[in-house]
């Protein structure tokens, strides 16, 4: 992988990462992680114009019709392959399709979510630490083990014994094919569902060992 240092490049795949200020818990629980996978399956839309307050506002058919509607157009900002959300930071590999798609994407993600938490916990403030962070991913055999990578962080923090007890990430997607969702790897990882199961699973206790370096990774990426 290679740090980003210019502009990021459509049709190329980066790890985007955003870590909470100080690392202050941001999702706290069920109704704040769902609120964060609502956001991040509207915002990738370009033509998604609507408050998600507003929007959540609108009866289930409205709802449907507009995700129907933007589906259909297929206008995305990005196409979302992996991510998972942990109660401090979130993980995301991102394909940019529109030109500053994943600035925008971000941009609107991370202010929609602040709005949102500030207003319920009474606080004022930025949530986020900074800009994203966003690594370049030169090889699809790199993208397949960061897949890997991110899936596993909730058993690397020992929130989840095994991955898909954790409802917060893709991962279900991956091991449960018929399970709509809105994460495109089909072209991407190559494994079917059972496969990619082992594929995971046989790195819970090896992930778990390297949780160090893993910190000093995200330590040091940059914008």
């Amino acid at each position: 992988m290679q740090i980003r240092k210019d502009s990021l490049v459509n049709d190329q795949y980066y790890h985007v990462f955003s870590r909470s200020i100080a690392k202050f818990v941001v999702f706290n629980d069920t109704q704040e992680f769902s609120r964060m996978q609502d956001i991040l399956k509207l915002y990738r839309y370009f033509n998604f114009d609507y408050k998600y307050s507003r929007f959540m506002k609108l009866d289930p058919d409205s709802q449907l019709k507009i995700e129907n509607f933007l589906e259909k157009e297929n206008s995305l900002l990005v196409e979302i392959v992996a991510y998972c959300l942990m109660p401090t930071h979130i993980h995301l590999i991102l394909k940019q399709v529109q030109n500053k798609g994943i600035s925008h994407f971000m941009a609107k993600i991370l202010n929609s979510y602040s709005r949102y938490f500030n207003l319920t916990h009474k606080r004022i403030g930025p949530l986020w630490a900074g800009r994203f962070k966003s690594v370049l991913i030169l090889t699809d055999d790199q993208l397949l083990h960061l897949t890997r990578y991110i899936h596993l962080n909730p058993t690397s923090a020992n929130l989840v014994k095994k991955s898909e007890k954790w409802p917060f990430s893709s991962y279900q997607e991956y091991i449960n094919r018929k399970k709509k969702g809105f994460c495109n790897f089909s072209d991407v990882v190559p494994l079917s569902a059972s496969s990619y199961k082992k594929f995971v699973s046989d790195r819970v206790s090896y992930q778990k060992e390297l949780s160090i370096i893993k910190r000093i990774i995200i330590d040091n990426y940059t914008g």
